[in-house]
């Protein structure tokens, strides 16, 4: 489930309680959390509604100025039901501190690589990981698509694996395209000694 940046920040200070999506499959349940920029965001209720009986309280509680601009956005969606989710901020997101440790402690470094020898091992184009961190260093902040054909791979491909180099500390990812994190960029010094 993705949210635009003002409206994490919403979530995260508290002003936006609730979400709405118009979704053929329904995607999160209650309970479930959500990895954002901002931190874990926690799905706390789901529940159909009709397009109709969206109110402009609710609308408001969503970012929006009122419903009817939130109606408008939902029906440029042809199919699908329109679900009403709320969501509170839950934590702050580990991967910010993990990107901040540069200094590797005994095994932490090894550990690290022998992570992305096993992303690479069971990726189906073989070695990636070090390209990829190699291309986001030279390249940073590019569009992603931009940066998917320096790395000579698909736009999407690039945006799924960025994020589990990301969810290993190693990339920080910006609007738009994305840097190393220190620890990303300690990593990359030590396999170039």
């Amino acid at each position: 489930m993705l949210f635009k940046q003002k409206h994490l920040e919403g979530i995260k200070s508290g002003k936006i309680s609730l979400a709405f999506r118009k979704w053929k499959k329904l995607t999160v349940s209650e309970g479930n959390l959500i990895k954002t920029s901002v931190g874990n965001i926690k799905i706390v209720s789901v529940e159909e509604i009709a397009l109709q009986n969206i109110s402009d309280e609710e609308a408001e509680k969503a970012g929006f100025k009122n419903a009817s601009s939130l109606v408008q956005l939902l029906e440029e969606q042809k199919e699908g039901a329109i679900y009403r989710i709320g969501v509170v901020f839950d934590s702050e997101d580990p991967r910010i501190e993990l990107r901040e440790r540069f200094q590797f402690e005994e095994g932490e470094l090894e550990g690290l690589k022998s992570e992305l020898e096993i992303l690479d091992k069971y990726s189906k184009i073989g070695k990636w990981t070090t390209k990829t961190l190699q291309v986001i260093r030279e390249n940073p902040k590019m569009k992603a698509a931009d940066l998917a054909v320096k790395a000579k791979k698909e736009k999407e491909w690039l945006k799924l694996n960025v994020r589990k180099l990301k969810s290993l500390g190693l990339t920080i990812s910006h609007e738009p395209g994305y840097t190393l994190s220190p620890r990303g960029e300690a990593y990359m010094d030590s396999i170039e000694k």
